[in-house]
């Protein structure tokens, strides 16, 4: 099952049985609402802090994938997932309503396909017949946790991105229709010296770069093999460093098939700076809008290439530089 030096091709090929997504008020409002499962009028949720918010959301992103799949919390073997909130609050707080095994995983905003591939993994060689993974984020929450409490109206720089509202989670499973997951690559730590917690994009590029690089050579093949390589939420600015990074090393990736979750689920004229991320972002744009695109046929094969920032705030406080990481997934229809 290992290929090269850190893939995995996964000769059973997992499927994604079905999918679960939620977002909140500010994503109803961008590119594409309609591939949300849940759309929530306001923050709160009905909660009195944003951590019990986003604790529901991701309850609710978790419980609706399990509808989707007609199966019951009692199927699920186990749930592999994480948050950016201290401890991974909302996500343990959420276990601790599901009462399924869990695992926590911090991989920041590459979560989503940490998750993805080890839960492949795991089904691939037979531990499990049904393991559940994903990721979420709140913009308040994560603001507060990392930068400054959005009450607090402080001006951001046009590197800064928007803190993702949302969760997406997916069921895996040996046997299905698909889309299958195909092979993963596992990120290594890469830190290229920045500290700026306003730009996470150009801090987490170069980890992109690394891993789709280190995806192609494993599995010899070339980019042309799939029809979109989508990164996580690199933005504006991380998209570009990523590109011209791809260009130098002679990864010859056509713009047009060189995408970024981060750019997909706002609109333009909302103040987003150079984009969305948060561990959400990946997570939810994966499991909504991709997924619903391929079941269309626009695509057959997709690279999906999750990046995180691997700060905190006791990091930035002692002037840490940042340690940034991506973990890639490939996925392809039937």
């Amino acid at each position: 099952m290992l290929v090269g030096h850190r893939t995995w091709e996964f000769v059973q090929k997992p499927v994604i049985l079905s999918t679960g997504t939620v977002a909140g008020p500010f994503e109803a409002k961008g590119r594409i609402p309609n591939d949300f499962d849940t759309l929530h009028a306001d923050l709160w949720l009905g909660q009195d802090s944003f951590e019990k918010a986003e604790k529901v959301m991701f309850e609710e992103a978790c419980i609706k994938a399990v509808e989707k799949a007609k199966l019951t919390l009692n199927d699920i073997q186990f749930i592999f997932a994480g948050d950016l909130v201290n401890q991974l609050t909302p996500t343990t707080f959420a276990a601790r309503t599901l009462a399924v095994p869990y695992l926590g995983l911090f991989g920041a905003c590459s979560t989503s396909m940490e998750g993805l591939a080890l839960a492949a993994y795991i089904v691939n060689s037979g531990g499990a017949k049904y393991v559940l993974t994903g990721t979420s984020s709140h913009n308040a929450a994560t603001e507060k946790q990392f930068r400054y409490p959005t009450e607090y109206g402080s001006q951001k720089p046009p590197t800064a991105q928007w803190t993702v509202t949302a969760a997406g989670t997916a069921i895996v499973t040996a046997n299905g229709n698909g889309p299958f997951i195909t092979s993963a690559t596992i990120g290594k730590i890469i830190d290229m010296g920045l500290s700026d917690p306003y730009n996470m994009g150009g801090a987490m590029a170069p980890a992109a770069v690394d891993t789709i690089e280190a995806h192609l050579k494993d599995r010899n093949i070339s980019p042309s093999y799939y029809d979109v390589i989508v990164t996580g939420d690199l933005g504006k600015i991380g998209q570009t460093i990523a590109y011209d990074l791809l260009q130098k090393h002679r990864i010859d990736i056509a713009k047009e098939q060189f995408r970024d979750c981060g750019l997909m689920i706002y609109r333009d004229d909302q103040p987003v700076q150079s984009g969305a991320s948060g561990a959400g972002c990946s997570a939810a744009v994966t499991y909504g809008h991709l997924l619903n695109r391929m079941k269309k046929g626009d695509w057959k094969r997709m690279l999906i290439v999750a990046t995180g920032a691997l700060l905190s705030p006791l990091s930035f406080q002692q002037k840490e530089t940042i340690p940034c990481i991506a973990h890639a997934v490939s996925i392809e229809a039937e």
